[in-house]
């Protein structure tokens, strides 16, 4: 192959990885919308979605018959049928989802298990992946599979540095899935994960600048959206704000003498006090909402203010335009959203603090397998022909 067929193919494959990520990331919209956005010329981005369509990653489908204005354009949407499987073993279950390409969450299972080993994961997702396959997702495209780990994770290979609650070290979780199944593997923080899924589909969707918490059974963990950029710095290590100093303003406080983040805001603390067995995120918030117990409300109150006061430091640096709070750390916030949110500004300098905006994650108990499913998307995304 001459080398201009060389440039004029890659150069046709960059146009198909941009049309697709579009779609994907930004949702269905007419040819003339993809035209407009890409600023290819129209019978570019025919040829490009007509390729997309042979491959089977999208479809077109007829425009709202309603708008009588001009000659409308078929819509564009992501193939259904195209999916990846997310999945986050935690200290007391291993959830998995199968995410179509777009972010929805097609199917989705939750399988109890206490600390989990790699062994043990890699058996619970081949079976369920194989169910699946045989099953509800028959004739589907695995585009691959994500894991979004509650630890540290090396960017630059997958490896789980440490995962301390489920006494993970030095552990390859991608190799024995990818063998076990035979699909490529991404394995990731999970918070970080989660912040890519909210950034890309969820609250964060409009905003460049974002500081993300996630609250689950292992700890607290985060991400940090930069111009619009996730960064992991330079291991992948960033963002583990449980393992920053406690802000305890008030010595009477202080649960932990020394501890950090989430030995002070702690999910196990509030599950306790709550006198709950073994809930799941809607379950815990459930319960502190209508709870009327003195020690639950106590426990509530001393939690939020300690959030706010690092959150209220996360400000002063990083001046973001959103703050994200997600498991039982955006529960923590629901309770009383605007008292949260003004507790945090007053912690603030007034400058930073005042284009700042909150949410509790908008997608939920399915960030995670989203953000993890994503990740498992990028090679496809890259390369959708290849």
């Amino acid at each position: 192959m001459n080398e201009r067929a060389t440039t004029v193919e890659g150069v046709r494959r960059t146009n198909l990885a941009e049309v697709l990520r579009l779609v994907h990331h930004q949702g269905p919209r007419s040819r003339a919308v993809i035209t407009a956005e890409t600023g290819l010329n129209r019978s570019t981005v025919s040829d490009l979605v007509g390729r997309l369509v042979e491959a089977g990653l999208v479809e077109e489908r007829e425009p709202d018959p309603t708008r009588r204005v001009g000659r409308p354009s078929p819509v564009v949407v992501p193939s259904p049928d195209v999916v990846a499987i997310g999945v986050n073993p935690e200290i007391d279950a291993i959830e998995l989802g199968a995410v179509s390409l777009g972010g929805d969450v097609r199917e989705r299972v939750r399988i109890p298990a206490e600390k989990p080993g790699v062994a043990e994961v890699v058996e619970v997702v081949a079976r369920v992946v194989e169910d699946w396959r045989s099953g509800v997702l028959s004739g589907c495209r695995i585009a691959g599979i994500g894991v979004a780990v509650p630890g540290l994770v090396r960017a630059s290979d997958g490896l789980v540095r440490l995962a301390p609650h489920l006494e993970w070290r030095d552990a390859d979780l991608a190799g024995p899935l990818a063998l076990a199944l035979g699909t490529d593997v991404f394995v990731g923080n999970d918070a970080s994960l989660g912040a890519r899924a909210e950034r890309l589909f969820g609250a964060a969707r409009e905003h460049e600048d974002v500081v993300y918490l996630n609250g689950g059974a292992s700890g607290i963990g985060g991400g940090l959206i930069l111009h619009g950029r996730l960064i992991g710095g330079i291991g992948g290590y960033a963002g583990e704000w449980g393992q920053t100093a406690a802000s305890v303003a008030d010595a009477a406080d202080r649960r932990a003498e020394g501890g950090v983040l989430e030995d002070e805001v702690n999910r196990a603390r509030l599950v306790q006090a709550a006198r709950l067995g073994v809930p799941d995120e809607r379950e815990l918030r459930d319960a502190l909402a209508v709870s009327e117990d003195r020690e639950v409300r106590d426990e509530v109150a001393r939690q939020r203010r300690i959030l706010a006061a690092t959150l209220g430091n996360a400000v002063n640096v990083l001046n973001p335009s959103m703050i994200v709070l997600g498991g039982f750390l955006g529960t923590l916030r629901d309770l009383d959203p605007h008292g949260f949110d003004d507790e945090v500004r007053l912690r603030a300098l007034a400058a930073p603090a005042e284009d700042l905006t909150f949410s509790t994650a908008a997608l939920g108990a399915d960030r995670l397998l989203i953000g993890a499913a994503d990740a498992a998307f990028e090679r496809l995304l890259a390369d959708p022909l290849g």
